[in-house]
């Protein structure tokens, strides 16, 4: 429980100064700062740190790794596990980060340059609503060593639709390519972030929903067919959405 608990602490900690780093606000080093290299360097180094980011995140997510996994880790704290490992993957990238300042864009009106962060900040916004319109504390791991505490542990999956899942499946994913693509001012090296990124998002969606399938078959299908991944537009009435268990 003290292990979740501090987990997601460090978790709280890492996203906010994300924000701030993303954003280029607040923060002591943002996406456009840091140690200086050649534009070659510098896409070469971000891609792999964002590689290895991604690939923290899909391997610790499939099934399959998570039963070998839980041979080493207890299974109540299998999930706290993999936020920190989220966790530090990402602090990774914002430390090693390598910026590449050449402005692609740059909103400088006053009006539409706050405009503009609203919007981005909408986003953010969007992506943690969506955290707790599913299970907030159990996507960080939080109910399940509270549960094991409580004896209380595991508990059966829902299979529900919570209202931001009747219009996308991934409303997670949808808030944080607003976040990432709605910038002021775009560099070179917050472009490489949101192109990557984005990348990633696209080729996650197909592993997570194929681990849905597995886990509630017809009844995702179904879902699946009626509401769109990531982009709302007008679909007929669908049946539940299961409580999701994955990033």
């Amino acid at each position: 429980m003290i292990y979740g608990t501090a987990v997601y602490v460090l978790f709280l900690v890492v996203f906010l100064y994300a924000i701030g780093w993303v954003e280029g606000l607040v923060v002591p080093r943002t996406i456009d700062e840091g140690p200086a290299a050649s534009t070659r360097a510098a896409v070469a180094i971000d891609v792999l740190l964002l590689t290895v980011f991604a690939l923290q995140h899909s391997v610790m997510a499939r099934p399959v790794f998570k039963r070998r996994w839980t041979r080493i880790v207890p299974a109540p704290a299998e999930r706290s596990t993999y936020v920190l490992c989220a966790s530090a993957a990402l602090a990774l990238v914002m430390w090693q980060w390598r910026p590449i300042p050449e402005v692609i864009w740059d909103v400088s009106a006053g009006p539409a340059r706050i405009t503009v962060y609203a919007v981005s900040f909408a986003g953010w916004a969007l992506a943690l609503t969506a955290t707790f319109a599913i299970d907030h504390a159990a996507l960080f791991g939080l109910r399940q060593v509270f549960g094991y505490r409580a004896g209380t542990w595991p508990a059966a999956t829902e299979f529900r639709t919570p209202a931001l899942y009747r219009t996308v499946r991934h409303p997670l994913y949808l808030g944080f390519l607003i976040a990432f693509w709605a910038a002021p001012t775009m560099t070179g090296g917050r472009l490489l972030f949101a192109a990557l990124t984005t990348a990633y998002i696209l080729a996650a969606v197909p592993f997570e929903e194929h681990d849905l399938v597995a886990e509630f078959g017809n009844r995702y299908r179904v879902y699946r067919h009626r509401v769109p991944a990531l982009v709302p537009f007008p679909h007929l009435p669908q049946t539940s959405h299961p409580l999701r268990r994955g990033h």
